[in-house]
């Protein structure tokens, strides 16, 4: 039975938006995050003079993002974190960094950090990431490998609970694409004889299969916020032309099933309804049984 990992967040001022630390159980890293307005107030604290690896994050150029990411690796993080305040155009609001608490990383484990964790946030396709390319992976030791790599399995559980939500992936990674036989089982398509749509429930959310086909032109009556993730579909390049219609070149994760639908039908709709099964099930019958 998988069990479940005990984070423990500090509020160092008492307040909500101040400066924290976060720790999971017996991990030897330690997560420490800060608004810019208040890093003034902790830049001498122990933890900014270790190695670590960090975070930017400033308010998107585009709309179709939300944040604007920047990851780096230091040294020493308080020399770095200055660099950056100097820098007029590292405009960023808020800054998270990583650090050991015993066994201080060294600058081979920072760099292959760094390397993965700018991948990873390229291939989620969720943030505008600010770094221009992706730093080669330096080379580790196997077990040095393996050790990062659990490092990264915990940044990725602190870095949404903090609000950076860039990790989160708007697609089905390759190693996850397989639907279980669960999933099977509520293989759903779009209710329409006009386009052919599927769609299946994970634990992700509602993800729409690869091949699926979107209406092109969205009505009047979709909000902003509808429009918005369409041009982000079509700025990660998940959607695509081909023709008549868009299709998502990836299995797509969507946070409800309206969503989904309102995507493929171009107009405000109900998923609970537009979803069905292969005998006609609406997806709202399915979850009342």
């Amino acid at each position: 039975m998988a069990r479940g990992k005990k984070l423990t967040i500090f509020m160092l001022d008492g307040t909500e938006y101040g400066p924290r630390i976060a720790e999971i159980g017996n991990w030897v890293g330690k997560a420490f995050y800060s608004p810019r307005t208040m890093i003034s107030q902790v830049i001498d604290r122990p933890e900014f003079d270790n190695p670590g690896i960090y975070c930017l994050k400033s308010n998107s150029d585009s709309d179709s993002f939300q944040e604007k990411i920047y990851i780096g690796e230091a040294e020493n993080v308080k020399t770095r974190i200055k660099q950056h305040l100097q820098n007029s155009k590292k405009d960023f609001v808020e800054l998270i960094f990583f650090i050991s608490k015993d066994d201080l990383l060294t600058k081979t484990q920072i760099k292959y950090l760094e390397s993965r964790l700018v991948q990873l946030a390229i291939d989620s396709r969720t943030a505008e990431i600010e770094n221009n390319t992706t730093p080669s992976l330096p080379t580790l030791h196997e077990a040095d490998i393996s050790d990062m790599e659990y490092f990264l399995d915990q940044l990725k559980l602190i870095l949404p609970v903090m609000g950076f939500r860039f990790l989160i992936s708007s697609i089905v990674k390759q190693t996850e694409k397989e639907p279980t036989k669960e999933q099977k089982k509520i293989l759903l398509k779009i209710n329409s004889s006009k386009i052919n749509a599927n769609m299946y429930i994970a634990n992700q959310g509602f993800i729409v299969t690869q091949g699926s086909q979107a209406k092109k032109n969205l009505s009047k009556s979709c909000t902003i916020t509808y429009r918005t993730l369409r041009q982000k579909l079509l700025d990660t390049k998940i959607l695509r032309d081909n023709g008549e219609f868009y299709e998502f070149v990836e299995d797509t994760i969507f946070s409800s099933a309206s969503a989904a639908s309102n995507m493929i039908l171009g107009r405000n709709s109900n998923g609970y309804t537009e979803w069905i099964t292969e005998n006609g099930t609406p997806l709202k019958e399915l979850e009342e049984n």
